[in-house]
């Protein structure tokens, strides 16, 4: 869709986008006469044809002129090249494109950034405002040196073909999925708009067509307004440019994020949703699961007031519902959680209310409006709260403030979030829909539906407090949420809600891989809990709670923890804490969800490695890996520690063979092959190592394999430690403590059986224990 602007022809986009752009295709067809303007930095060389509104962008790496043809948001354009200085990236170069209407493109290249940027300026030159609902500053055609056909776009909507790919929210990514090398493309701001990208095949090559929408964008006489920025860049690894993307975003918006919990949810156990049942739950954690790095207890929908009026939840968070699950009130719930040493949460829906509910009678004007005149409804969130009115924004201050300073919750779960943004729930969205943003009616017309949405986060942050953890859910009620919360918030769902079943269970990883790379970057994501009740399959259980703990995902459960067997208990158990590291999904770009992850903690020496191994169908099935290929260090053999079998796997020489029964998974600690004694696992967590062993030595000398391992009171502790028969085979002889671990009760036992030696430690208190095996 294309429209005319201040006589100049652009396509309806948002200019806040970035392009790397290599003019080879579009440069071969402008005149001799016509000025060429470069700039490069050490990764890119940027080509524009002001003049004809073209650019195009080379990789100087890899020599390949990825965008051979990119088009601006105009034409006959004046460029020149001139020095830019951006506040979170420093001083860089820039093209910049003038037009004469006013309006300005900018192409840059900024240090430590690898990509090409794109920003533009729109300028009003008439007599009246104008109203932008959405720009599309420019497109680009991607050159990979492959046929398309063999590319796939990978986006917020999922794995498809470049040709078949609905539209992203925020980012995309074209790849070859067999080498990887491909281009990503992302907004890095949504101050204002909400950014998509969109892929389709033109002729035999992919073009990438940036799109932000802002519903309303006003622009008065004479003045101007910046468009959001735009990223582009070329990666003979994707999955590096994915992350880089992440970590540029979280330089712009200075993100830090808070330490992450590990807790449980109320939601999915009626049974556990009320006074007595959360203070019987919060007793038995804070006993049995706190040791071992469980620290919340998160209340869910169900306490507050209202009525509802019949479109989903109660949305009045003013104070309990007296004859409701807390009877003594939400103050004296998280009295009570505190107490036991645990941190309290609870969930509550910001920007949602219910215009006839008898609470709301006299304060319509605290909603946003439909066009004419009726409270802005959408289904199951209510009425839409407007975050540009005094009132509501006052009201919502409240509230926040009361939650967090009068009854002491340091955890908001916020529901409904794209509320705030005024639009219609798309459930389960996750793919571009145009949903009509910009129909609603704000009172304060200058506020974007995206930037009235950060407002209200905004006002969270602020009356809370820092110390406040803030878990936005969920993105896929509207993506609309998504983009916007980015700087805002700890933690984001990225997925619709999960269950026990296996359906349910797939929601999680489905979602979350293909958005792993925002992950300990922008916020932790989300998948919803892990279940290990009895009606949940023993083998999916410990699936979904191995790639919650591998993945590093928000790790919240949601049973009945007292009625638990002590053998599923003991799988929750095994997923605490967080690791607190950044996975990567190896075959991301060939299946959905990825099937094979590798988890690599460099922190200390040795670097230890962990790959997961996930069979989502309901078939057996044979997975062969090339060690190079999933990022192992090079050795000549690794061998490996399977975490749920207890085996140990005999050695490999660069191809890890293996078969999965179905709907199963297989945790497997990897090291490179040594011809003297060395740890390969532990038994105190899935990352077999990663979260417990805080030091690990050999002294060749004494023949000595020494260490201090983090234990938890009464659990049994295994190390796992290969010792070599080649070229001579190894026998432990003596396994110690230190003289005050042992003094204080802690023992140790080893057995061995060929080059497989099991050590166990038991302590009657958690501590860190100084543990030596002697060798001969």
């Amino acid at each position: 869709m294309r429209q005319r602007f201040n006589g100049l022809l652009m396509r309806t986009e948002s200019c806040a986008a970035v392009a790397f752009i290599v003019l080879a295709g579009c440069i071969a067809f402008a005149a001799n006469t016509e000025e060429i303007m470069i700039i490069k930095n050490d990764l890119f060389s940027v080509s524009v044809n002001a003049d004809k509104g073209s650019f195009s962008v080379q990789s100087l790496s890899s020599k390949k002129e990825f965008i051979p043809c990119g088009r601006l948001s105009g034409t006959n354009g004046t460029g020149r090249s001139i020095v830019v200085s951006d506040k979170t990236f420093g001083k860089g170069k820039a093209i910049e494109v003038r037009y004469a209407g006013g309006n300005v493109d900018k192409l840059m290249l900024l240090p430590d950034v690898p990509f090409v940027l794109l920003r533009s300026t729109l300028h009003n030159s008439g007599t009246n405002t104008i109203q932008h609902r959405n720009l599309r500053p420019f497109n680009a055609t991607i050159d990979l040196n492959i046929a398309a056909v063999k590319l796939c776009a990978l986006g917020t909507g999922g794995l498809s073909a470049p040709g078949k790919n609905q539209g992203s929210y925020a980012w995309l990514t074209i790849a070859d999925p067999l080498t990887r090398n491909g281009v990503v493309a992302g907004w890095l701001t949504h101050d204002r708009g909400s950014g998509v990208v969109f892929s389709k095949l033109d002729k035999k090559l992919v073009r990438i067509d940036s799109q932000i929408d802002y519903g309303r964008l006003l622009i008065a006489p004479g003045k101007d307004a910046d468009t959001e920025t735009f990223a582009i860049g070329y990666f003979d690894d994707s999955r590096l440019g994915m992350e880089a993307w992440a970590d540029a975003i979280a330089k712009i918006y200075s993100i830090k994020l808070k330490p992450q919990p590990v807790g449980y949810c109320t939601w999915y156990h009626a049974q556990a949703s009320n006074e007595k049942e959360l203070a019987a739950s919060t007793r038995f954690a804070a006993s049995k699961l706190a040791p071992f790095g469980f620290n919340l207890m998160q209340i869910d929908d169900g306490w507050q007031l209202g009525t509802g009026g019949g479109n989903g939840p109660k949305k009045v968070f003013t104070d309990h519902d007296p004859k409701g699950p807390y009877p003594r009130g939400m103050k004296a719930a998280a009295d009570n959680i505190k107490a036991e040493g645990l941190t309290p949460g609870i969930w509550f829906m910001p920007f949602a209310g219910t215009h006839n509910d008898p609470f709301f009678k006299d304060h319509q004007d605290w909603f946003v409006k439909t066009a004419d005149g009726k409270p802005y409804d959408t289904a199951w969130g209510g009425t839409c709260m407007d975050m540009t009115h005094p009132g509501a924004r006052e009201y919502l201050h409240s509230i926040v403030k009361r939650i967090a300073h009068e009854w002491g919750y340091t955890y908001f779960k916020i529901d409904g979030m794209w509320t705030g943004s005024a639009t219609k729930q798309i459930y389960v969205n996750s793919g571009y829909k145009d949903e009509g943003i910009g129909d609603a009616v704000f009172a304060n017309p200058d506020k974007t539906n995206i930037e009235a949405y950060r407002d209200g986060i905004k006002l969270i942050r602020k009356a809370a407090g820092n110390g406040v953890f803030i878990l936005g859910c969920c993105a896929p009620q509207n993506m609309r949420s998504f983009g916007g919360a980015f700087g805002l918030v700890d933690a984001m769902r990225v997925g619709p809600d999960n269950g026990p079943d296996w359906g349910g269970l797939q929601a999680g990883p489905l979602f979350t891989t293909r958005n792993y790379h925002l992950h300990g970057r922008i916020w932790y994501n989300d998948p919803d809990p892990v279940y290990v009740r009895t009606d949940t399959q023993l083998e999916h259980a410990k699936l979904i709670c191995s790639w919650v703990t591998i993945s590093g995902s928000l790790n919240l459960s949601s049973e009945l923890m007292g009625a638990l067997p002590a053998d599923r208990l003991d799988i929750l158990k095994r997923t605490m804490p967080s690791h607190g590291l950044l996975p990567r999904p190896v075959d991301l770009f060939e299946n959905e969800p990825a099937r094979i992850w590798l988890l690599t903690d460099e922190r200390q020496t040795p670097r230890r490695d962990v790959i997961a191994l996930y069979n989502w169908t309901s078939a057996p099935l044979d997975i062969e890996l090339s060690t190079a290929r999933a990022g192992l260090p090079e050795s000549a053999e690794h061998v490996a520690f399977d975490f749920w079998a207890k085996t140990f796997i005999p050695p490999f020489k660069g191809i890890l063979r293996t078969k999965l029964a179905k709907e199963s998974c297989q945790i497997l600690s990897i090291r490179p092959m040594l011809d003297r004694p060395f740890l390969l696992s532990t038994s105190r967590h899935i990352t077999q190592g990663i979260v417990d062993v805080t030091n690990e030595k050999w002294t060749p000398s004494t023949k000595l394999l020494s260490g201090s391992s983090k234990v938890v009171a009464g659990d049994d502790y295994e190390l796992r430690i290969v010792a070599p028969m080649k070229p001579r085979p190894w026998k432990a002889v003596t396994a110690k403590v230190s003289t005050k671990d042992k003094a204080d009760g802690v023992q140790i036992k080893v057995v061995q059986e060929r080059s497989e030696v099991r050590a166990t430690i038991l302590s009657p208190k958690s501590r860190e224990v100084e543990w030596k095996l002697e060798f001969e």
